[in-house]
């Protein structure tokens, strides 16, 4: 039962960061918008190892090595945590049977970890508030983490349909 939980949120988690990323890339092609570099999150990353949580910016930071392989890992592996903490929340019935409100409801939620955890130890401050444009900046984390919602109810749909 565990292990049949844990390989659900990783099937599901991996497949909603991947519509994510897939709407991010749509959004580069088609408007023109500059997609979140991975690598700045490895580096967040690498440094919160050595101890440094905050910078101001990421980018001026020192690199470390295998940035961009750490930053995108990271981003599906939360994809993956995330997707297990809604299975928890919803419970095996919606697996049965995925319904959109719930996940786009989650994936609202889940905007929070940009605005409180990642764009302040990035540099950014709280809601991006340190931004030229804060308000583009929330706007795309906003869209991003409705996206990684709909993917939830997508990758579940998939993965009820082959079950």
């Amino acid at each position: 039962m565990v292990t049949q939980i844990f390989m659900n949120a990783a099937l599901i988690g991996v497949g909603a960061t991947a519509f994510m990323d897939l709407i991010a890339l749509a959004q580069k092609h088609v408007l023109s918008q500059q997609p979140l570099n991975y690598a700045m999150v490895g580096r967040w990353f690498g440094h919160m190892i050595r101890g440094k949580f905050v910078h101001r910016p990421i980018s001026a930071s020192r690199p470390i090595p295998f940035e961009r392989v750490t930053g995108w890992s990271s981003h599906y592996l939360i994809g993956v945590l995330f997707a297990l903490a809604f299975l928890a929340l919803v419970g095996d019935g919606w697996l049965k049977a995925p319904s959109l409100l719930p996940a786009l409801a989650f994936g609202a939620l889940t905007v929070l970890a940009p605005f409180l955890v990642v764009q302040p130890g990035m540099g950014a401050g709280l809601f991006a508030r340190n931004l030229p444009n804060p308000n583009v900046a929330r706007l795309k984390s906003a869209f991003a983490h409705l996206s990684f919602g709909i993917g939830l109810w997508a990758a579940a749909c998939c993965a009820s349909a082959f079950s």
